[in-house]
């Protein structure tokens, strides 16, 4: 198995990066006896990949840095780089290669100081790989010092190394970096496809992996995880039912507390399965004993540590509130679609009462309101409004209608 099979819906994209992978390939075994590089080559040095949430465009970037640090045998005999099974290929694909290194948004922004090693990182020769492989999870998160330090590397990069950005839309990095860029643009997947690959990879029963990846239109990690998490239905659940609860307005603030503390709590069980593992393999890098005091000079070490702990909280916390209002937009987005007269692609169907309750008590246009508040709720933590009031003010915009 390949490490292009798990990508759903991608046939193109995973075509043009094969392609790149072979060129790849012979330039490296060009390099290494001595002879020139191929003339033409589809590979380049540095790949934006683009597309809506859902699609996958950071599965895209690990599958091509898989491929990219294959080590099989068989592309001796004219075999595709990125068999999957390879050492090379496995530690891509895990995260634990030591020449692909990952960047991602911990809060809100990437930060200048998150960057600088990885930097100085880029232009060095790779360790143990073929490449050395710089992978931006969330390229559109970063700021403006940080987006200039990588716009330098980008731009004199050193011979053997790869930088993969991912962001939602080519509009998200700075034109400087997207121009020094070959672009690839990702799709949503099909239900179906999504499904198929739920039932094939996952072993998840065939009519649970429709209902998943109905209910998220084609966003596979969502679907994956609703499929095998019986808390996220619990949730997904929970949110589903909020439109019929909006009959005044202590259920208005009521509601929206309930799902500030949700996503609060989601970041809470995160915080305590890495922080405090985290925080024991510094101390023990530090040279702590275990359980005593650390060592003079380090507590700045620390600090830097909790802060960072402390950003990925809030930005699990806004993560996931983002889930249950996409929930919520889709939830009305079947409720306007029976007020249109039609059934097609409904997506919340185990909701079907409550969407024909809510169509026939109000009309399109408040409908398309109470859309566009939630959007507008989005926008706001995006501009981090307190979770609280934003959620608060959308609850009475839906009431409202």
């Amino acid at each position: 198995m390949t490490v292009w099979d798990d990508l759903v819906g991608q046939e193109k994209v995973s075509a043009a990066l094969d392609a790149a992978a072979r060129d790849a390939d012979a330039f490296v075994t060009a390099a290494a006896a001595n002879q020139p590089p191929p003339e033409a080559s589809k590979m380049t040095h540095a790949w934006l990949f683009t597309g809506p949430p859902g699609a996958g465009r950071n599965q895209v970037a690990r599958a091509f840095a898989a491929a990219l640090q294959c080590v099989s045998p068989d592309r001796a005999l004219g075999g595709t780089p990125g068999c999957g099974f390879c050492d090379g290929c496995h530690t891509a694909l895990l995260g634990t290669h030591a020449d692909v290194t990952t960047v991602a948004a911990v809060g809100s922004e990437i930060l200048v100081k998150d960057m600088r090693d990885t930097v100085r990182k880029s232009f060095t020769a790779p360790a143990t790989g073929r490449w050395q492989i710089i992978l931006v999870e969330d390229a559109e998160r970063l700021n403006e010092k940080s987006a200039n330090a990588v716009l330098k590397a980008v731009e004199e990069p050193a011979p053997r190394t790869v930088w993969l950005l991912c962001a939602p839309s080519v509009e998200d990095v700075l034109p400087t970096i997207r121009s020094r860029c070959r672009h690839l643009t990702l799709r949503t997947p099909a239900v179906d496809a999504v499904a198929d690959m739920l039932v094939r990879r996952d072993g998840i029963d065939p009519e649970v992996a429709v209902a998943a990846a109905r209910a998220t239109q084609g966003h596979v990690d969502r679907a994956r995880r609703l499929a095998t998490d019986p808390a996220a239905r619990q949730r997904r659940a929970a949110v589903l039912k909020l439109p019929l609860r909006l009959d005044e307005v202590g259920a208005c603030l009521r509601a929206a507390q309930e799902l500030v503390d949700a996503a609060a709590e989601d970041a809470k069980q995160l915080a305590e399965e890495m922080d405090g593992k985290e925080t024991e393999e510094l101390k023990a890098a530090l040279g702590a004993p275990q359980g005593g005091r650390l060592p003079r000079g380090t507590a700045g070490v620390m600090k830097d540590l909790e802060e960072m702990q402390k950003r990925r909280r809030t930005r699990t916390q806004r993560d996931s509130l983002d889930v249950a209002l996409g929930d919520l937009t889709a939830f009305y987005r079947d409720v306007l679609a029976l007020q249109l007269g039609t059934r097609v692609a409904i997506a919340n169907a185990d909701a079907g009462d409550a969407l024909e309750r809510l169509a026939r008590a109000g009309a399109p246009e408040s409908t398309l309101r109470r859309i566009e508040a939630i959007a507008a709720c989005r926008e706001a933590l995006d501009r981090n409004v307190s979770p609280l009031l934003a959620v608060e003010a959308m609850t009475m915009a839906l009431r409202a209608g």
